[in-house]
């Protein structure tokens, strides 16, 4: 098992590229996006099943595709395991884009009515590359603003606080579980 903190498509490259071509079978992506959808709230894990490949990284990887899938094996484990555990979930798609903090509000809007919901930067890549070494790999993210609403990183709260803070807890602990069983 191995751990690394990325930020960007182009540093999830380097360690998801390196880590496949050593032999590693299974990729957990975790880590924070927008808010594109009403129906996602705080608290809630998102339990990426596909995602938008706009990051700049991941066509590299499936120059023919636009959309890549994340194993549905470990979409349905995850939602199941948050279901035993009472953890808040949503089952859905990401668009990755290559910037954090450039969303306009055209696209955003854009992208809520396609039915994304969430942009996050790195889970089409590590999706991308899980997919071209024939390696599995599922998103696991945790809702850092919400776009939609009109929240930023800058109107942040102690109790967005609290609630990401617990929300991280209940990620670490799915990606355990699927990392000791899958």
């Amino acid at each position: 098992m191995g751990f690394a903190n990325v930020y960007g498509s182009p540093m999830a490259s380097n360690i998801v590229h390196q880590f496949a071509g050593s032999g590693t079978d299974l990729f957990i992506q975790t880590g924070y996006f927008g808010g594109l959808s009403s129906t996602i709230q705080y608290g809630d894990i998102l339990i990426v099943s596909a995602a938008q490949m706009e990051d700049g990284v991941s066509h590299w990887y499936l120059p023919e595709q636009t959309l890549v899938e994340a194993d549905k094996e470990l979409v349905e484990a995850a939602c199941r395991y948050c279901e035993q555990k009472g953890y808040k979930y949503i089952k859905g798609h990401v668009v990755s884009m290559g910037a954090m903090l450039m969303e306009t509000h055209d696209m955003v809007k854009e992208w809520s009515l396609a039915n994304f919901l969430g942009v996050d930067m790195e889970t089409a890549t590590t999706l991308a590359i899980a997919h071209k070494f024939n390696k599995r790999a599922v998103g696991l993210l945790n809702l850092s603003d919400h776009l939609l609403h009109g929240d930023t990183l800058y109107s942040y709260t102690k109790n967005r606080e609290l609630i990401e803070s617990e929300t991280d807890k209940a990620i670490r602990d799915v990606a355990l579980y699927l990392s000791s069983t899958y």
